[in-house]
């Protein structure tokens, strides 16, 4: 009797194992997201027929707008100089930015279901920080250029030489690389195993990393505070740059210091409506993402749209040199030619 109550105590108790939770675990980790779906700017069937075109147009117009200054200058030897070479270069960061979400925005309209690869949506962020990382920096080497024109005008054609002009264009594609780099190195190596809606129309550093199936809090601040400091830092840096330019002006009243003041007004245009809608994103915490969502297309699409336009509508020499360019070739007799031959070969 004491032996079998000895056998019943230490006999192997059967223990019945749960499979369902190691499995689903197993599952988690072993998963992985191989894309995003971009939830884009509307759900409606309708008005994404409509922004299909608007945004078409818009587009259209980006790269129309800043080939056409690029051209000018490029063409024209009376703007070969350090301001309008930083122009050149400007407007085509301003085709860059554009570029690196906008024509895919305007395919996504003509689907349902709006999806991006893993891989193309970590170049997207990587684009996007390259190139609006190094537009601040070219804007603010366009301020110095400024500085100099204005404050030393004696000095200007030996400071701001061709070669330092290429050397301000190489700073800025190298701080656009390195703080790109650095931003790209927090999403990198996080891992994507659950919900893979982004709501916005690209894949924007933010709204990825919340994605992730760990607590990144600490990496959003991160995020933050690099973007932050780069922008908040360029933009107070641009304010007392414009500020000391401005004070310089006001004493001064010439007909020069009256074309220096329009061109400084362009500048700051420029600057704020760059800036602004990056310091909300990235420094301002309370925005919600709906208004993330407008501010990303203002610095996307419409500020590559204005910066051709206030530059040329407000600079009698580009204006001037565009002219001369229609002239040479868009003669109304080489247009009426070149639609004949057109017809011609299509009768035939």
């Amino acid at each position: 009797m004491l032996s079998s109550s000895i056998d019943i105590c230490f006999s192997p108790i059967q223990v019945t194992e749960d499979k369902s939770v190691p499995n689903s675990m197993n599952e988690t980790n072993q998963s992985r997201v191989t894309e995003f779906v971009l939830l884009g700017l509307s759900n409606s069937q309708e008005l994404q027929s409509f922004l299909f075109v608007i945004f078409s147009l818009f587009y259209l117009a980006i790269l129309l707008g800043n080939f056409l200054i690029i051209l000018t200058v490029t063409s024209d030897s009376r703007l070969h100089t350090p301001m309008y070479f930083l122009l050149a270069n400007l407007s085509f960061i301003d085709i860059c930015v554009a570029s690196f979400a906008t024509p895919k925005m305007i395919a996504d309209f003509l689907v349902e279901r709006n999806t991006i690869s893993f891989e193309a949506c970590l170049a997207q962020i990587f684009f996007v920080h390259l190139f609006t990382g190094g537009e601040m920096m070219l804007l603010e080497s366009m301020a110095y250029d400024r500085y100099v024109a204005i404050c030393k005008p004696l000095h200007y054609l030996t400071i701001m030489s061709h070669r330092v002009c290429i050397i301000l264009v190489l700073i800025s594609w190298c701080v656009g690389f390195i703080h790109t780099t650095s931003q790209l190195a927090f999403a990198v190596n996080l891992p994507f195993c659950g919900p893979n809606q982004v709501d916005s129309f690209f894949c924007d550093l933010p709204l990825v990393t919340k994605l992730a199936c760990i607590d990144t809090y600490v990496v959003g601040l991160l995020i933050i505070a690099d973007s932050g400091f780069l922008s908040m830092s360029s933009f107070l840096l641009l304010v007392v740059s414009y500020t000391v330019i401005l004070v310089t002006v006001r004493n001064h009243s010439s007909a020069s210091m009256a074309k220096a003041r329009s061109t400084l007004t362009a500048h700051i245009t420029v600057v704020t409506l760059f800036f602004g809608p990056c310091n909300f994103i990235y420094v301002w915490p309370f925005s919600s993402y709906s208004i993330d969502k407008v501010l990303a297309v203002f610095y996307t699409i419409f500020t590559p749209i204005l910066n051709p336009v206030i530059y040329t509508l407000r600079n009698k020499e580009v204006k001037a040199a565009m002219s001369k360019l229609k002239s040479r070739y868009l003669k109304p007799g080489q247009v009426s030619a070149a639609i004949r031959n057109v017809l011609f070969l299509e009768t035939k």
